[in-house]
């Protein structure tokens, strides 16, 4: 009865939206809130609304049979994606107590949701979407969802499938079509692998919902008509005395929600919602104030002291300072200071303009990473000068800087500011959940880095990992599958290697790296390459200028690292290597999209696809998946490799600027299924002239 009035309060609130006063498409104020799935909804059901792009939410919900954590990121402005461990409290992890002792049984689920178009004054908003599409089939669900908005209530109606739908109130209209609709079929594979021959297959169900933004603005409620009768739940017999959900959501702060609602007539759900926006985290630095312009104060300027300026005020390490003729001066160097390449040049061409009695007509800046040459800036002297005088009103802002593809400086050198050994400390993590030993395991420590330079181009460079703490000690695989054509154990001696020494040399190579040709980019290297392999290898990429793609390929013969005493070698062998397209999406903006083909550690062939969204403040989210000619039987649990992972910039969070990054993973599996050799130097990277 409560549904057929909801239907009738939707319908007719949609015909008399004209009526309203205000057209309110929901994404104003406090926005959209997160169900108890993670991903914007109203409680166990989606809706068709989308959060602002950019925004991550990470969600806990928790009731008598099920505990969730979710992840939900708002990629662009039509597609979210969510990542949501589901921890069944009635059930163990498998029935072996020495391997995952009492540890509860974990569900993997990754959703997306597409908005299919937009609401307008008349018409709704409308979504498709998938739940649990690449996990074990426990809770997979599809569901087509329209949202209106009328003042302050916000009407859904949709219709799902699969879990969402064990109700079956209405008919599947695909049965119609052909019979094999009207049945879905149990999951018969391997954990984490794809089952698209169940889609809108099984029981239908209609849900809907209001949610009521009440006039105090902290506060919204949340009415819900559940598709689900939970009569076929993974935790057990669930009783439902009622289809009706009702419950609230109460912002504590910006960054915070809290949910508490009364769901199935019988159990009380509560949880909390962290959230934030990657295209707005800014920081305010302490930084050494902007030189002011003054030239021609100076008669004959300390080279050395102006080199240290150019580092420390505006960024430019490993620099040379070249004189081209009687007019131009070129400033070669690294930018290890700001991210935004303009803050770095107005800072070094003031500098320059002060301290150097040259009288320059242009100054060009050229941008090296690892001693080549990436990118330029050419800067018209007479115009910048202007500019800093000041805008005459009427006239047009002249554009002062071009961008150009870097070349070799010629010219007189004036002053050098390189030096041959470098050294820097990073943290770093590596963590892997859901697993059956441990949901979640970690590694913590700190890599020291160091790199001596015989020349421009030819290095010996090594990292020391001190490793400060670890629960790699519950990582219990001893043995790979069962199958008689299962993989040599490429990765999965992690713990053993972890375990052999709190200080271990994970790199130590020679690297020869140079251009070939403007656009051409090549790295010979030899030595420990990584925690696990030593070996020989290059790479070679071209990358046209200014062009939205490159190609590279890779080629490496490595031999595995003892994992009881790595500076010995272990008797493994192989050749592996890859072809990539790089490709920077030009209707996605802001990103990469990263193919990969050739053969992995473990002599397995196939293909890594690797797709990533950079926001306005520099974070980059992405995620990959490899798909070799390995089944899912033979690879084991997780079925295939696959993970995510967050590039955050480090001035988001230190409170001086930096150009430095850190990389958070997640990979749900160590297993040995296409992996690939973790190589130092990325010539993409190295190349990349943003």
């Amino acid at each position: 009865m409560m549904f057929r009035m909801s239907l009738v309060a939707l319908a007719c609130c949609t015909a008399f939206t004209a009526q309203a006063d205000d057209y309110n498409p929901r994404l104003d104020g406090i926005g959209p809130s997160q169900g108890d799935f993670g991903g914007v909804g109203l409680l166990q059901m989606p809706t068709a609304r989308m959060a602002r792009t950019g925004e991550f939410s990470v969600n806990y919900m928790d009731n008598e049979q099920y505990r969730r954590w979710s992840t939900s990121i708002q990629v662009f402005d039509w597609l979210e994606t969510t990542l949501r461990y589901t921890d069944v409290r009635t059930r163990l992890y498998s029935s072996h107590p020495d391997f995952s002792g009492d540890q509860t049984y974990k569900d993997k689920g990754i959703d997306f949701k597409l908005r299919l178009w937009q609401e307008s004054h008349w018409l709704p908003q409308v979504a498709l979407g998938v739940r649990d599409f690449a996990g074990t089939g426990l809770f997979d669900s599809e569901f087509l969802v329209a949202s209106k908005a009328w003042g302050p209530l916000d009407f859904t109606l949709g219709m799902g499938w699969g879990n969402m739908a064990e109700s079956g109130n209405i008919k599947n209209a695909f049965c119609s079509a052909a019979d094999k609709f009207c049945q879905r079929s149990g999951f018969d594979g391997i954990p984490g692998d794809f089952e698209f021959g169940n889609l809108f297959h099984g029981p239908a169900a209609l849900f809907g919902g209001i949610e009521y933004q009440t006039p105090w603005q902290p506060l919204r409620l949340k009415l819900e008509y559940d598709g689900n009768d939970y009569s076929n739940e993974t935790a057990g017999t669930i009783k439902q005395d009622s289809p009706i959900n009702v419950g609230a959501v109460y912002r504590l702060f910006e960054s915070v929600d809290t949910h508490l609602s009364y769901q199935r007539g019988n159990t009380w759900m509560w949880g909390v919602t962290l959230r934030t926006n990657f295209n707005d985290l800014t920081q305010n630095h302490l930084d050494e104030p902007r030189p002011k312009s003054a030239p021609g104060n100076t008669n004959g300027a300390d080279s050395q002291a102006l080199m240290t300026s150019l580092q420390h005020n505006a960024g430019f390490k490993q620099a040379r300072l070249y004189q081209d003729g009687d007019s131009r001066l070129i400033l070669e160097g690294e930018q290890g200071k700001y991210r935004d390449k303009v803050e770095g040049e107005q800072r070094a061409v003031t500098l320059l303009a002060n301290q150097l009695p040259v009288p320059a007509e242009q100054y060009r800046i050229v941008y090296t990473k690892n001693g080549l040459p990436v990118d330029e800036a050419v800067i018209d002297a007479k115009q910048w000068q202007a500019q800093q005088a000041g805008e005459v009103l009427g006239q047009p802002k002249a554009e002062t800087t071009q961008r150009a593809n870097a070349g070799s400086p010629q010219g007189n050198l004036l002053a050098d500011n390189t030096q041959r050994l470098t050294y820097s400390w990073k943290p770093q993590l590596q963590q892997s959940f859901g697993g059956p030993e441990s949901f979640y395991l970690y590694q913590f420590g700190i890599n020291g880095n160091g790199d001596f330079k015989f020349t421009d181009n030819l290095s010996l460079g090594g990292t020391l990992y001190w490793n400060w703490f670890d629960n790699l000690d519950k990582f219990n695989y001893t043995t790979p599958p069962s199958n008689t054509d299962a993989l040599p154990r490429v990765r999965t001696w992690i713990r053993e290697y972890v375990s052999s020494s709190d200080l271990l040399l994970t790199n130590l190579q020679l690297t020869a790296m140079g251009r070939l040709a403007p656009d051409w980019y090549a790295q010979v290297y030899a030595g420990y390459l990584e925690m696990m392999y030593a070996g020989v290898g290059s790479e070679v990429l071209y990358r046209p200028y200014g062009k939205s793609w490159a190609l590279g390929a890779n080629g490496n013969y490595v031999r595995q690292r003892d994992w009881n005493n790595t500076m010995r070698l272990a008797d493994y062998k192989t050749f592996t290597g890859h072809a990539t397209l790089y490709w920077q999406l030009p209707y996605l903006d802001q990103s990469l999209a990263k193919i990969s083909v050739g053969q992995y550690l473990a002599k397995d062939k196939g293909v890594t696809i690797d797709l990533s969204r950079r926001f306005d403040s520099g974070i980059v989210a992405g995620a990959y998946a490899t798909f070799t000619d390995v089944t899912a039987e033979e690879y084991g649990e997780g079925s295939f490799t696959k993970g995510f992972y967050i590039t955050i910039p480090f001035d988001l969070l230190l409170v001086r600027p930096t150009t430095g990054v850190g990389t958070i993973g997640w990979t749900p599996l160590t297993r040995d299924g296409g992996q690939m050799l973790s190589r130092h130097y990325s010539m993409y990277e190295i190349s990349d002239n943003e």
